[in-house]
C-alpha cells in the first residue's frame, strides 16, 4: 500500500504528531492531515512542528460525528486519539475515557466504513488483565523484577508478553476501552469488509511527550530530574524495581511505515509492539539514567501501597510482528532518555509550563 493522503487522528499528540510528521518527511507527494482537539496540554506546541513538515492541522474531536464528517475521504487512517491514563475512571467519571476512546472509535469506524478507509489502530498492552499479570512468576533481582521463564500461563515467558495471553478478567477502564475497540474493529472487518492492522503497544517514549504521573513514566522521570518536583515509588515495598520495557517513538514510526507497506498481507492482524526484553527498564535503573544525563540527584519518596492498576512486571514479547515484517527496535532506554533530555533543554522555557513539577 502507498496511500496518497493519511488521517492521523490525535496528531497533534505526542505519538500522532511523530507519526504525520514521520510519513509526510517520508512520502512528501502523500497529503497527511493531523485532527486533534488540542486538549492535552502542551499539545499545542507541536502544531508549528505540523506546519513546518507540511502536515495539514484540522482542529476537530473524534467524539464528534459532525466534525468527522466535514473530512475529506482518506485512504489510509492511522489512529492515535486516546484518553491515554490507566488510573482514568478510578478516582472520577470515566465519561471522558469512554467517550474518547470508545465513541471515538466507533465514530472512526463509520468514517473508514462510509470512505473505504484502511485502518492502523494504536491499542495498548492494557488490554491484557491485571490480576493475570500480577500473578506472573518472577523473581527480584538487585535492581529489577524478572520473569521467570517458567510460567503457568500461555502467552507468557521470560521474554514477556505475547499476543495469545488470556483476556479474561478486569484491565483498567482504559484498557477495557481500548480491547472493546479491537473488537468493534473486527466486527466491521467482518460485516462491512474494514482492512485494519492493531498494535497493542507497550510504553512509548520520547521527544515532545508531555508525561504525566499517570502517563509518559520516562519524559515523567525526566522532567523531574531537569526542573525539580516530587517522585515517587509507588507501591511493591517502594523498592523502585517494577519494570517495564520502553519502545523509542521512532521506533514505532519505522514500524508503521513497514506496516503500511505490507498492508494487504498484515490486515487482520493484531500484534504486540514494545521496545522487548532488550529495552526493559526499572523505575530504580531509569532513576539512575536520569541522575547521569542531568547530573543532579533529587529525594524519590516510597510509597508501599500500591494503586488499582499496578502490575510488577510488563514486558512485550514482539517475537511475532518481528517474524511478520523484519522489524526490530533499534534505539536503546539510554538512547531514549538522551534523547528526552536533549529535546527538554533545547526547549526548555516553552516546555516548563506543561513540564516543570
Amino acid at each position: 500500500m502507498k496511500p496518497r493522503s493519511v488521517l492521523v487522528t490525535g496528531g497533534a499528540g505526542f505519538v500522532g504528531s511523530s507519526v504525520a510528521i514521520d510519513l509526510k518527511r517520508r512520502d512528501p507527494g502523500c497529503r497527511v492531515v493531523a485532527l486533534d482537539n488540542l486538549r492535552r496540554r502542551g499539545s499545542e506546541l507541536n502544531l508549528p512542528r505540523l506546519r513546518e513538515a507540511g502536515v495539514d492541522f484540522i482542529h476537530g474531536d473524534v467524539r464528534s460525528p459532525e466534525d468527522l464528517r466535514s473530512l475529506e475521504a482518506a485512504e489510509l487512517l492511522v489512529e492515535c486519539s486516546a484518553e491515554p491514563s490507566v488510573l482514568a475512571g478510578f478516582d472520577s467519571s470515566p465519561s471522558y475515557v469512554l467517550q474518547t476512546n470508545l465513541v471515538g472509535t466507533l465514530h472512526l469506524l463509520e468514517y473508514c466504513r462510509a470512505h473505504g478507509t484502511g485502518m492502523l489502530f494504536l491499542s495498548t498492552s492494557r488490554v491484557y488483565p491485571i490480576h493475570a499479570l500480577s500473578a506472573l512468576r518472577f523473581f527480584e533481582a538487585a535492581t529489577r523484577f524478572e520473569l521467570r521463564e517458567d510460567q503457568a500461563v500461555v502467552g507468557a515467558s521470560a521474554n514477556g508478553i505475547a499476543e495469545d495471553f488470556p483476556l479474561g478478567g478486569a484491565r483498567s477502564i482504559y484498557g477495557a476501552t481500548k480491547l472493546a475497540s479491537e473488537m468493534f474493529i473486527e466486527e466491521y472487518a467482518y460485516a462491512h469488509g474494514l482492512q485494519a492492522v492493531i498494535n497493542r503497544c507497550g510504553i512509548l517514549a520520547g521527544p515532545w511527550q508531555m508525561g504525566k504521573v499517570d502517563q509518559g513514566v520516562v519524559v515523567l522521570w525526566a522532567a523531574r530530574h531537569f526542573f525539580g518536583g516530587p517522585l515517587s515509588y509507588v507501591g511493591y515495598g517502594g523498592s523502585g524495581k517494577q519494570v517495564r520495557d520502553v519502545l523509542h517513538v521512532h521506533d514505532l514510526c519505522d514500524l508503521l511505515r513497514l506496516q503500511i507497506s505490507l498492508f494487504e498481507t498484515l490486515r487482520g492482524r493484531t500484534f504486540t509492539v514494545g521496545g522487548g526484553r532488550d529495552n526493559a527498564v526499572s523505575l530504580l535503573e531509569l532513576t539512575s539514567l536520569c541522575r547521569r544525563f542531568s547530573g543532579r540527584e533529587i529525594p524519590i519518596t516510597a510509597v508501599t501501597e500500591r494503586r488499582p492498576a499496578d502490575i510488577p512486571v510488563f514486558v512485550t514479547d514482539h517475537a511475532r510482528v518481528t517474524a511478520e515484517t523484519g522489524w526490530t527496535p533499534k534505539r536503546s532506554v539510554e538512547t531514549v532518555v538522551s534523547d528526552v533530555f536533549v529535546w527538554i533543554r533545547a526547549n526548555e522555557h516553552a516546555l516548563a509550563p506543561a513540564l516543570a513539577g
